[in-house]
């Protein structure tokens, strides 16, 4: 037996219980609590000097170790529209996937996963990079970061 819930939401979040006849033995029942949680994005701001390097954390409260079990991808994003910079799979070579001008040669995956840029460009200012972990098809776990770039 097994209940199938489509478009979750928070709003299903509850004690859901099961219930039964049996013969002879009468009635089953078996309750669970389903915890709905709301997708998780923690925002950051990093300020930077011109012509500097920017290191930018994938997610700030987990480990490398933990990161590199699973599936992440870096973008970079501006006027609501994002593009995709690198792909890493656990095991396997990071894959740099930027094609614009603007970011190649100048983005790398370093070894906890976060981004590097070098030299930072005043074309950096206000752009959003964000590190998406994929824990499950349906489970992923966001993080970005405002880039403020300063002259000297």
């Amino acid at each position: 037996w097994a209940l199938h819930l489509k478009n979750v939401t928070v709003s299903l979040s509850g004690q859901y219980e099961c219930s039964f006849a049996t013969y002879p033995y009468g009635a089953k029942a078996a309750k669970i609590q389903l915890i709905v949680k709301a997708e998780e994005e923690q925002h950051y701001v990093k300020e930077v000097q011109l012509n500097q390097t920017l290191e930018i954390p994938c997610l700030e409260d987990m480990t490398s170790e933990n990161l590199s079990s699973y599936p992440l991808k870096w973008l970079v994003g501006e006027n609501g529209r994002k593009e995709e910079l690198v792909t890493k799979e656990p095991s396997c070579p990071a894959v740099y996937r930027n094609g614009s001008t603007l970011y190649r040669q100048r983005v790398y995956l370093v070894l906890n996963n976060a981004l590097k840029i070098f030299p930072t460009r005043i074309t950096d200012d206000g752009r959003v990079f964000s590190c998406h972990v994929v824990y499950h098809p349906e489970r992923v776990q966001k993080s970005s970061t405002t880039v403020r770039v300063f002259g000297k």
